[in-house]
């Protein structure tokens, strides 16, 4: 097969999502592109019948399926990849207290281990390249967002009952650290690395989310209603689109940017924000995006006056 003389491999690119619209952009740059989804029948109709695409089926949680989508790869594109970019994600509400140890550890494989696999099992190709590795992390890294798991892509979350935000910015953190220390080791071997801290973008992900309800015997059942109504979207009010998104990024990873870019509604003010404000400032701000807290006090004074 002809291959252009650039190629990408985005992970993550279900219809209407992030990691499609990084196709479509990389796609207008010239890209041969290698979209991958973990469900066939999640794809875009556009991005499954274009020209220089092809659809991978990948399962970051399984070593033979990322095995399977290197081997496509070095086959299909000449032992060489230009850009990897690690975009994995999902959208779920709960608090830690009542989220099971087991699932908590899946999430973190797929937030933290899925790109660090992909990462080792594609290096041979990124290093032969002098190309470039990107992992999409949060801006729930550094900001302790209650109840908030935002990012990219629902259908990865399938085997997952539940899970807890905490988890979620804790995987985050340390995917960013990773990716600043993998930055360090892979600049010897003429491999660029990139860590998106990505803020709120509006795509389709809400669509998709599935609520999953709270145990009578949970400390927050009381208001339950609020936590169910975090996934109404709202969350993503006045994003920008994940089109405008993808084309910013695909930006810098085309100048030849390294290191952490922030990305998204806001970036560089939030960056600000999480940077210099004090503990107790974004505390509010933070009670002012997700109010947990006085909408609890809100119930119970409420239960008191009955």
């Amino acid at each position: 097969m002809a291959q252009p003389r650039k190629s990408v491999l985005i992970t993550g690119c279900s219809a209407g999502g992030i990691g499609e619209a990084m196709a479509e952009a990389f796609l207008e740059k010239g890209y041969y592109v290698f979209a991958t989804v973990r469900n066939s029948s999640s794809v875009s109709q556009s991005l499954s019948t274009a020209a220089s695409v092809t659809i991978v089926t990948l399962d970051v949680l399984s070593s033979d399926s990322i095995a399977a989508a290197a081997e496509l790869v070095q086959r299909e594109a000449g032992g060489m990849l230009d850009v990897l970019v690690n975009n994995s994600g999902g959208v779920l509400f709960l608090p830690a207290l009542d989220i099971p140890i087991e699932d908590g550890k899946k999430l973190f494989d797929l937030n933290f281990w899925g790109p660090f696999a992909m990462l080792q099992a594609f290096a041979p190709l990124l290093i032969k390249a002098q190309g470039c590795i990107v992992n999409n992390s949060s801006a729930n890294a550094y900001a302790a967002m209650p109840l908030m798991s935002q990012c990219i892509v629902s259908e990865e979350f399938s085997s997952l009952s539940l899970t807890s935000p905490g988890v979620y910015n804790s995987s985050k953190a340390a995917l960013a650290m990773a990716s600043e220390t993998w930055r360090h080791e892979l600049r010897p071997l003429g491999v660029r690395t990139i860590t998106l801290i990505t803020f709120a973008v509006k795509t389709d992900s809400f669509s998709k989310y599935h609520q999953f309800a709270l145990p009578e015997t949970s400390n927050y059942f009381e208001i339950r209603d609020f936590i169910y109504s975090l996934s109404d979207g709202r969350l993503q009010d006045g994003a920008i689109s994940a089109r405008q998104y993808a084309i910013e990024v695909v930006r810098e990873i085309e100048k030849g940017s390294v290191g952490t870019i922030w990305a998204g509604t806001n970036a560089w003010l939030s960056r600000f924000a999480f940077s210099l404000l004090p503990q107790s400032v974004m505390d509010k701000l933070l009670e002012t995006i997700i109010p947990i807290s006085s909408t609890m006090a809100r119930s119970r004074e409420g239960t008191k006056s009955r």
